[in-house]
């Protein structure tokens, strides 16, 4: 929740939503609440879309907008800024950010949304396997795409138990994300990781608090994969995603993921809502 009253305060201010993950700084909230609300006649367009984009555009002109289209809440158009969907009425008069409940279908009607899926599975799908650190079984009977960061705790938690992991078929495959940012130490030692001969043993190193010999490559991954965690609008590491673009939120011990990987498959198959009953 905290994390989208930062989108909302950034969303008004002069900055792009790329940037949600980020506390404003002192003083910024409140610039922004004292800014007037654009008044209806201000918002133009011929269509739903176009009132929608305008409607953004008007609270910040910088915004970075991915999609538009139809919500499935009645009289309101479904955008993706930051790899979030707000929705925006068909007037463009009002933003609702954050869970929409349809109560009768038992259905979360924002982070369950088919557009928000395919956005995330294009920009998964965007970073090779050979740029990724993959620890796999044989026949591994799930994949999924863990966002990480050599230095946090539970970044270092999840890697220490890799081999259950793969024990109860599940293929951790590792994308880099610095979460200090780029040009930080933690950077340069995910691209001294990423540029080593053996990846693997560089990582489990690095996870391990042993010291990495510093190296540079030709070409790293690691600035590329940083900047789609922003646009998959990760606020922390480490962030797991299913193949099916499904965040499945951070760390979570083998039992409990391959638990949701179950249920997440199941109710694929049987066409319910990922997570409800």
């Amino acid at each position: 929740m905290k994390h989208l009253l930062f989108c909302i305060a950034v969303l008004l201010g002069p900055a792009s939503l790329s940037a949600c993950a980020q506390a404003p700084q002192p003083g910024q909230a409140a610039a922004s609440a004292s800014k007037p609300s654009p008044s209806p006649a201000a918002i133009k367009g011929n269509t739903p879309d176009e009132r929608a984009r305008q409607a953004l555009m008007t609270l910040n002109p910088k915004i970075e907008i991915d999609y538009i289209g139809a919500a499935a809440l009645p009289g309101f158009r479904e955008a993706i800024v930051g790899g979030q969907v707000v929705l925006v009425s068909d007037d463009g008069k009002y933003l609702v950010q954050g869970s929409v409940l349809d109560i009768g279908a038992q259905k979360e009607l924002t982070q369950s949304s088919p557009a928000l899926s395919k956005y995330r599975q294009g920009l998964l799908k965007s970073i090779k396997t050979s740029e990724r650190i993959v620890f796999a079984p044989p026949n591994a009977k799930y994949t999924v795409s863990v966002f990480t960061d050599i230095e946090c705790g539970y970044c270092r938690k999840l890697h220490s138990e890799i081999a259950e992991y793969n024990r109860r078929g599940i293929a951790i495959e590792y994308l880099a994300f610095p979460r200090m940012g780029l040009g930080s130490p933690d950077h340069k030692s995910m691209i001294s990781v990423w540029c080593a001969s053996d990846r693997k043993q560089a990582l489990t190193d690095a996870k391990n608090g042993k010291p990495v010999p510093d190296r540079q490559c030709k070409s790293t991954p690691v600035d590329m994969e940083y900047h789609v965690g922003q646009r998959l609008g990760i606020s922390g590491t480490p962030a797991i995603f299913a193949e099916d673009g499904t965040q499945l939120g951070g760390y979570l011990p083998a039992d409990k993921m391959r638990e949701a990987l179950d249920k997440l498959a199941g109710d694929t198959q049987t066409g319910k809502p990922a997570g409800m009953p």
